[in-house]
């Protein structure tokens, strides 16, 4: 048994010296993993039929519904990203909040939770803002830590705040994680963990984190007026409140009608999460189709009221083909959802024809393929590391060391979440998910943990992976469009209190889980769990 903890432990620890030196994460999953199969099957400890599993594992994640949603949310987050959406919106709210002390700050917090709800991809909005936002408020006289913080931390929201990548993939880890807790546990007929429960569990818990950083540079810009100062009204356009209000409602509607016809649809159980990815996949076409040429957009204003009718008739009426009896009304429906569909690939096409007149498609689609050939590339590393720890008995390692800690479950969780913020300083988000959720999930779901609340937790600690050196991919992004007058020092340092107010979020959510579990219970009835 003492072979196997020292093969397992060092499979652990190989893979993240691995990654921590820079090498491919999907190849060095895979690669290092098949090293310790054939060294352990060499010397005994390990059996190499374990690997005959690996060829159905990658057959679920290709026939795995849910990770569909991925490229598709990928490709709306670039598509978005193309059309001028930011750019809009921080002019808008900057007009709007700017007159008040630490204005501007609070204009990209409002503005980063709004890009991830609509876009989620971060180093696409701390670009866009850091671009945009930060050369004004470091003229406008803004301390530079607070401003480089502000961005940093707004532009990671698209992790927590649903759709989000990182709670679709989560979601996936955590139904299996659960699905084989109960298994354990003798229930082989346990309710299911959805995304869309993830989506739900989050949007409380994100829009508190919202509101920390609100308070946080409110507080500052009272404590130190010159850190944060308010912008003359004159230097804003003279604008009066009514003009500033109109501005500030229409940068609004294109990412609040996309919010609700893709989140709006998930929490309503009118569409999978799925369905409401290639819904704002073909939403944010139609904004590209809008933004990027001159030309008239009836077609594209068309087809989005014919898609939005869509989606209403399907909340109303069972628009399906295969059943004995159809009543009049429905066949009704039927034809006008047709007619309806019809609307809506006319104005794809002519969306389609114009971003792809100037080549925007063209490099959307990359963007898109290269995105998601990384994730799903990992996804398969990911399988054959977890056989191979598995066959290594490394799991029963894990659950022996979590199980004997003092504390218990709280104990467990504990460190589970202090390892992997740890972690964080070192390793993407993509390769904690993959790497450490299948190895403790299970075993802190046996400990009668609830599977959302659990989820939802890991989600926000994996947000601080964004913002912690030395490898905060947020603060690479920003210091790549960053003024030279702002030092990498000043970067880091102001990152520290927002990533403590992650910690108090976390510390928030541990002593009240009915945060997350609130709105799934309210939404869907009950939640897997309890």
């Amino acid at each position: 048994m003492i072979l196997y903890e020292i093969l397992g432990l060092l499979l652990f620890a190989s893979v993240c010296v691995a990654l921590m030196a820079g090498f491919p994460v999907a190849f060095t999953l895979g690669g290092v993993s098949l090293i310790f199969a054939l060294g352990g099957a060499i010397i005994g400890a390990f059996d190499l039929s374990f690997l005959g599993f690996i060829s159905n594992r990658i057959y679920g994640v290709m026939t795995n519904e849910v990770l569909i949603a991925v490229p598709l949310f990928v490709f709306m987050g670039v598509m978005l990203e193309r059309s001028k959406v930011a750019e809009e919106l921080l002019e808008a709210m900057g007009a709007a909040f700017g007159r008040l002390p630490g204005g501007l700050g609070i204009a990209v917090c409002v503005v980063g939770a709004l890009l991830a709800a609509s876009t989620g991809i971060v180093g696409a909005t701390v670009v866009t803002m850091g671009l945009l936002s930060l050369p004004t408020m470091l003229n406008r006289g803004y301390d530079p830590k607070l401003a480089t913080g502000a961005i940093c931390a707004s532009g990671t929201l698209g992790q927590i705040i649903p759709p989000s990548i990182v709670l679709v993939v989560l979601g996936d880890q955590i139904s299996n994680a659960y699905q084989d807790a109960q298994r354990q546990l003798g229930n082989f007929a346990p309710d299911p963990v959805s995304v869309g429960d993830l989506f739900a569990g989050a949007l409380i818990p994100g829009l508190m984190l919202v509101g920390l950083y609100i308070i946080f540079i409110i507080a500052r810009a009272i404590i130190s007026p010159a850190d944060a100062p308010a912008v003359p009204r004159e230097v804003l356009g003279g604008s009066d409140g009514e003009r500033v209000l109109l501005r500030a409602l229409r940068a609004l509607v294109a990412p609040i009608v996309l919010i609700i016809a893709v989140l709006g649809s998930i929490l309503a159980g009118v569409a999978t999460p799925t369905e409401a990815a290639a819904v704002g996949a073909v939403g944010a076409a139609f904004l590209g189709g809008l933004r990027i040429s001159d030309r008239s957009g009836l077609p594209i204003y068309v087809a989005a009221a014919c898609l939005v009718f869509v989606l209403v008739l399907t909340a109303f009426v069972d628009l399906r083909f295969g059943r004995e009896t159809i009543t009049v009304v429905e066949q009704a429906s039927i034809v006008l959802a047709a007619l309806a569909c019809l609307g809506v690939i006319w104005g794809l096409i002519a969306s389609i024809a114009r971003v792809a007149s100037d080549g925007t498609l063209r490099e959307v689609s990359q963007s898109t393929a290269k995105i998601s050939a990384m994730v799903f590339g990992i996804v398969i590393g990911a399988q054959l590391f977890s056989l191979v720890f598995r066959g290594l008995h490394g799991d029963d390692v894990v659950h022996e060391f979590l199980k004997n800690l003092p504390g218990g479950a709280a104990g467990a969780m504990f460190a589970v979440m202090a390892i992997m913020f740890i972690m964080g300083f070192f390793l993407d988000f993509i390769e904690i998910t993959f790497v450490v959720v299948p190895i403790v999930a299970p075993i802190l779901l046996l400990m009668d943990l609830n599977p959302v609340w659990l989820g939802i937790m890991i989600a926000v600690n994996l947000q601080t992976s964004f913002l912690t050196p030395p490898f905060g991919f947020a603060l690479f992004y920003l210091r790549g469009v960053a003024p030279p007058e702002v030092l990498t020092r000043d970067i880091y340092k102001g990152i520290i209190p927002f990533v403590l107010l992650q910690v108090v979020m976390l510390g928030i959510l541990a002593l009240w889980p009915e945060l997350t579990l609130w709105l799934p219970r309210l939404i869907y009835g009950t939640v897997a769990g309890g």
